[in-house]
């Protein structure tokens, strides 16, 4: 693989062919002007190839003599196969101080995850398409249609129990199919939910249909509701999707969706809205793969609580109110057609299921995944999002609970929040001199807003530069263009509207600052008083798992040095992506692994922070960035001590 140097801060990063020069020197914390996201336009980001070749793109606004020097845009130009070095240029006015800066430590939690955590999985789904050729009835074998179905199902299976079915319209339509396709019909078998059940007759398609052969797996979340799309025959996710949640209009956490969901048509309209965000999901992810939606045979869902009450269409109300009950735990196994959904008129729809009224199916498809549940080593497994759940425990027991984090990590409740999309600034460095910025946003566009990680990444930097305090509060005395009063209060100016795809000043406010740190505050609160109540502390942990779709892009340090993540041995944490949405595809590829969730939801015990004293207690002291207890947090003790 080649090096690439960074001059003046002496730093070399390992590089693959075709990465981008802006993104290795933010990687490596190596600070680089860069206003416009990585769009090519504000000529900021220029370097010197001193050394090697590299492949550059658009580079008008480099003028010309320049470029025969050797200079180029970073955010325009990739590695090619060999070594380089680049040396990032220095202006007149830092000419004085030491020119060799201590890079700042980021981070990335170690790709390492599915081969450690979650393992593989077979080729066997819970649902099974089975082409017949059925000999036709006659005077002397006069069997009715239903049994020659079943014996031909049989034929070849000495030890099969005989299958059965739980819809007549599968009776109405029988003869009409079979005679019709001149007795040759795909049958669709759902396997028992356990071993010792059997398989159950679904559906009777006319000829072979087992070419066509798919299955749905979706997350469907508070903000986001993401879907992958598979050839069961294969095992392979062959598209994918991902929309907001419609709910959202009526709501931004699930206590204004029940809320919301008591008033007149309240719960139908919650219901329509989370079936066409899914019918979405389905229509794009069908497009893309060129198929049906008819050909979708089974959807594999995973949801928190209060999203599984609302797809069924049932009343979320005592969920809110002490002690939380709700309906149920094991979501009824759904004809997916029956609630509106797009796809196979016999295809049905799983739940995973819940554990209370605020762990749900979500929580537990992610535990599944990772196998937290037969794995001896104490783990910590957290997925971040709009509602925060986490689990400690290893392979005999586990605890976990939920809090509110509220909408700050996928970009609500922030002036300029948005979901990780193109334009959004997913990394952010910050000069602690002149105040100016390196950003870098998704595909390198224009900047038009702020996603989870770039949140993270702008307020972790705000704090090392002194810009702001450990409360959140900005510098008042230090008198800079970028640092204002604004309609919302003190500011600091991430983008001016030049250099925007909005064409207006892109910045990050107190109102934002004191969304993020009771977010984070939450979720840390969250984790001590899981820990406290089994008299255990952050040093007895052995693996930090981290779930939630934003944790792909989140730098590691950063994250710790706002007092999001603990302050531990960076070797112990891991990165599972989406764990919901990957329990479900597990699940939905191997009824192996689908039969062993049960183990996972009958070794969770439920704590409910809401009633805990010591939960507000800890949640009060996490007000602060990263903690008012600096102890918990050596390595940023040290860091803000440098900088004083």
């Amino acid at each position: 693989m080649p090096n690439v140097r960074f001059l003046p801060d002496e730093i070399t990063v390992e590089a693959r062919s075709g990465d981008n020069l802006l993104d290795l020197a933010a990687g490596a914390g190596v600070y680089v002007p860069a206003s416009c996201g990585g769009d090519g336009v504000c000529g900021k980001c220029r370097v010197l190839i001193e050394s090697g070749e590299a492949a550059g793109g658009q580079q008008n606004v480099i003028p010309e003599a320049e470029r025969r020097q050797g200079y180029v845009l970073a955010c325009k130009t990739s590695v090619m196969s060999g070594d380089l070095v680049v040396r990032v240029p220095v202006k007149a006015r830092e000419v004085g101080r030491d020119l060799r800066r201590k890079p700042k430590t980021t981070r990335a939690i170690p790709a390492r995850s599915l081969d450690s955590l979650v393992g593989a999985w077979e080729i066997d789904p819970p649902v099974e398409k089975r082409f017949l050729k059925i000999d036709p009835p006659s005077i002397e074998d006069n069997v009715p249609d239903l049994q020659r179905l079943m014996r031909a199902i049989r034929k070849g299976c000495l030890d099969c129990d005989e299958p059965t079915y739980d819809h007549p319209e599968l009776l109405r339509t029988l003869p009409f199919i079979l005679r019709q396709s001149g007795w040759e019909v795909t049958v669709i078998l759902l396997r028992g939910k356990r071993e010792e059940e059997p398989d159950r007759i679904i559906a009777v398609e006319p000829g072979d249909t087992t070419g066509r052969f798919y299955g749905l797996a979706v997350d469907i979340g508070t903000t986001t509701i993401g879907g992958v799309l598979l050839d069961l025959n294969r095992g392979q996710v062959i598209a994918e999707s991902s929309v907001y949640n419609g709910q959202i209009a009526h709501g931004e956490d699930v206590i204004s969706r029940i809320i919301y969901s008591q008033r007149p048509g309240g719960l139908k309209t919650l219901q329509g809205k989370v079936v066409a965000s899914i019918n979405q999901i389905i229509a794009a992810t069908c497009e893309t793969a060129g198929i049906a939606a008819s050909d979708i045979t089974y959807i594999m869902a995973a949801g928190n609580t209060i999203m599984s009450h609302l797809l069924l269409g049932l009343d979320p109300k005592f969920i809110r109110e002490a002690p939380y009950v709700p309906i149920c735990n094991q979501m009824p196994l759904t004809r997916a057609a029956a609630i509106g959904i797009d796809a196979h008129p016999s295809m049905r729809l799983f739940l995973y299921a819940s554990v209370a009224s605020y762990v749900g199916g979500d929580i537990v498809s992610g535990v599944h995944a990772c196998q937290m549940y037969r794995s001896p080593a104490l783990t910590l497994f957290i997925d971040i999002g709009t509602n925060g759940e986490i689990v400690v425990g290893n392979d005999d027991w586990m605890i976990c609970a939920a809090c509110s984090a509220g909408p700050a990590f996928e970009g609500g409740g922030i002036k300029h929040g948005m979901r990780a999309a193109s334009g959004a600034i997913e990394n952010f460095h910050l000069d602690p001199e002149t105040l100016e910025p390196m950003i870098i946003t998704i595909e390198h566009a224009k900047p038009k807003g702020i996603c989870g990680s770039g949140l993270i990444s702008i307020v972790a930097e705000l704090l090392d530069a002194r810009v702001i305090d450990q409360q959140g509060k900005f510098d008042r005395g230090r008198k800079h263009p970028r640092l204002r009063e604004g309609a919302d209060g003190f500011e600091y100016v991430l983008a001016w509207a030049k250099d925007t795809m909005t064409g207006e000043d892109l910045m990050i406010t107190e109102v934002d600052l004191d969304n993020l740190i009771r977010a984070k505050g939450a979720m840390f609160a969250g984790y001590v008083t899981l820990l406290e109540s089994v008299g255990m502390t952050f040093s007895d942990l052995e693996r930090v798992v981290l779930a939630g779709n934003f944790g792909a892009y989140i730098d590691l340090e950063r994250a710790i040095a706002i007092g999001l993540l603990p302050d531990i041995d960076r070797g112990r944490f891991f990165y599972l992506g989406n764990a919901s949405l990957l329990g479900a595809q597990i699940s939905l590829t191997d009824h192996k692994r689908f039969r062993e969730r049960t183990q996972v939801s009958r070794l969770m015990t439920n704590m409910e922070l809401s009633e805990s004293p010591q939960f507000m207690n800890h949640y009060m002291a996490s007000l602060f960035l990263p903690h008012t207890d600096m102890g918990l947090f050596p390595t940023v003790r040290e860091r803000l001590a440098e900088r004083r």
